[in-house]
Parts: structure tokens; C-alpha cells; sequence
């Protein structure tokens, strides 16, 4: 491990993705993450500093609804391919263990709740401490209101361009980090 990465103190901005669909076919309960997304921001510089992207192969719901092939452009393929979810996490772990210092972030509790959910289901140890940012909550706090805005409109209203393909973990997670960056370095 670097020097440069243990004297550094990361946001981790992660995304995830999900098996859904639109008719309640897939349970919220039963959803599985198909994709994480992340970026490990560098509070000091406010870059990304490194990134994490990896499909998994669900296993409850194994064929993607076409609602989630649309959504999320990830095709059926691209999870027949990957890993399930606890070889997944070992690759995710690897990479997070080349960072000493990092607090987990997502756009709003859905990516927190999920992963609780995912490493309950597949018998996994949750793989952070209770250190969580919400940044929806924190967008919408800079703003000084109490609407909640979904990414894209946050990029909208802080007139930054949605680079990649929005709903997919690896663009957004690139995507929120650029809202957190704007919010913790602008002087409003």
C-alpha cells in the first residue's frame, strides 16, 4: 500500500444497481445488486483517485427483467458472466483494502440498504463500519430546502452536464461524486 494512500482520507461514493421491475415482479425485497459502482474521492484534492466497477450474477431473479435491461443498459450477459455475490465482494474488499481511511457515501439509503440486505441473503459480513453520508440529504440541506432531488436533476440544478449512462453504477458513482466535490468546495 502507498504512503500517499494511507496518509489520504477517502469519500467512498458508491452506486449500485439492481434486478427490478415495474410490475412488482421482482419484490423489493427480493432485488439483488447486479452492479457496483464506485469511486474513492480524495478529500484532499477532490479527485477520484481510483475506481471499482463489477457486475454480479443474481441469483434469485436470474433472467433481468426488460424494464431493468432498459433502465440500466446491463444486458443478460453481462451478468451470466460475472461473479455472484460473495466472490463479488471479495473482489470488492480487495480494492478497498488499498484505502486506510474512507467513509462510505450514496446518493440517499437505498445503496446502504441494499447491501445490508445482499450481505444478510448471501450470509456476507457487511463490509463497512456505521459511518454513512447521505448526499441527497446533504444536497439538499446546501440548497436549504427539504425537497429531495434524484441525481440527475441535482447535475441539473447545479448546472453540471450527466457524463456516461445515467443508471449505471460505475457513471453515476462518477456523477454523484462530482455533485459532493461541487457542494463541499463552492462558496454557494
Amino acid at each position: 500500500m502507498s504512503k500517499n494512500k494511507d496518509r489520504n482520507f477517502y469519500y467512498l461514493v458508491v452506486d449500485l444497481e439492481a434486478t427490478c421491475s415495474e410490475d412488482g415482479a421482482v419484490p423489493r425485497h427480493e432485488m439483488e445488486i447486479i452492479e457496483i459502482g464506485a469511486v474513492m474521492l480524495n478529500r484532499s484534492t477532490w479527485q477520484i483517485d481510483s475506481e471499482f466497477q463489477q457486475f454480479i450474477k443474481p441469483v434469485r431473479n436470474p433472467h433481468l427483467t426488460e424494464f431493468c435491461i432498459e433502465l440500466t443498459t446491463i444486458k443478460q450477459e453481462d451478468v451470466e458472466k460475472a461473479p455472484i455475490f460473495p466472490e463479488a465482494m471479495i473482489n470488492f474488499q480487495h480494492w478497498l483494502s488499498e484505502f486506510a481511511n474512507y467513509i462510505f457515501c450514496s446518493w440517499g439509503e437505498y445503496d446502504r440498504k441494499q447491501f445490508i440486505q445482499d450481505c444478510e441473503f448471501h450470509g456476507v459480513i457487511y463490509p463497512f463500519n456505521s459511518e454513512h453520508i447521505n448526499i441527497k440529504k446533504q444536497f439538499s440541506e446546501y440548497l436549504g430546502v427539504s425537497k429531495g432531488y434524484g441525481m440527475a436533476g441535482a447535475l441539473s440544478k447545479l448546472g453540471i452536464v450527466l457524463k456516461g449512462t445515467h443508471h449505471r453504477g460505475i457513471d453515476d458513482a462518477r456523477n454523484i461524486a462530482s455533485i459532493f466535490k461541487h457542494i463541499k468546495t463552492s462558496n454557494k
